[in-house]
């Protein structure tokens, strides 16, 4: 498997044709997988705001008071405001905030950005990154392939791990996981668990090639990977019903 970052893509702006940008860039091929920033897709989709776009509800003013009474910093009610309405459901509101996102994503901030926005305050997370990467695979498609596949990615803290890693929010062309659950281990033991979130795993490693910070390039392609034979599924969230970790947050208050 080879991994390239498609150089010298421009500041992205509002209406950007991101797919041509990258496909003028990128040299595609059959079978490639393009994994994208959500950054640059967000741009070009018009999600950069100001804080003055969110006045502050007394929700919001309460949990920013909290949040600086417990970290000794000032928070921007405009800032929680902007985190509730970005969210479906608020997980943790101390020491941070914890959010779950309309799109289903579970992330601190509601996975927005106060970096790299050139003439705005905030970055928000695309409204429906699959959908997203549907677009961008069409407008790859359109330049004569027949087989790309799409992910948007993000970076992501860990529970229970320092430091963050690339994940998908969204993809398109392409399964998010591989089931291997019937497969048989080396000792002929069945597999009765495994399910392999290859998009994620895409996405990290895509993310060793794109870097952080002001040197880092929002698009790379990925050649000669392959699914294999084993089935596939499109499911990538957990079910809100098995996810034990969100029930025990519900019920947990933080306390300094």
């Amino acid at each position: 498997m080879e991994l390239h970052a498609v150089a010298d893509l421009p500041e992205i702006r509002p209406g950007d044709d991101l797919a041509a940008l990258i496909a003028d860039r990128a040299d595609l091929a059959e079978g490639d997988v393009v994994t994208v920033a959500s950054t640059v897709v967000s741009k070009a989709e018009g999600r950069a705001f100001d804080l003055a776009d969110f006045p502050a509800s007394p929700r919001a003013r309460e949990i920013a008071g909290r949040l600086e009474e417990l970290t000794g910093d000032e928070k921007d009610p405009r800032f929680a405001q902007a985190v509730l309405e970005e969210s479906t459901e608020l997980l943790m509101d101390a020491p941070f905030l914890l959010t779950e996102t309309r799109f289903g994503h579970v992330c601190v901030n509601a996975g927005i950005d106060r970096s790299n926005v050139p003439d705005h305050d905030l970055l928000l997370l695309p409204t429906r990154p699959t959908e997203s990467a549907e677009r961008l695979r069409g407008g790859l498609l359109a330049t004569g392939l027949e087989d790309v596949a799409v992910i948007v990615t993000d970076t992501c803290g860990r529970p229970f791990r320092h430091g963050q890693r690339g994940v998908a929010l969204g993809w398109a062309g392409m399964p998010a996981s591989r089931d291997w659950r019937g497969e048989r281990d080396r000792d002929g033991r069945e597999l009765g668990v495994t399910v392999q979130s290859v998009v994620d795993e895409l996405a990290s490693a895509a993310n060793l090639v794109t870097g952080e910070g002001a040197d880092g390039t929002p698009a790379v392609v990925v050649r000669d990977w392959s699914f294999g034979d084993l089935e596939g599924s499109d499911q990538l969230f957990r079910e809100v019903e098995t996810d034990f970790v969100r029930h025990a947050l519900r019920e947990w208050e933080y306390e300094p």
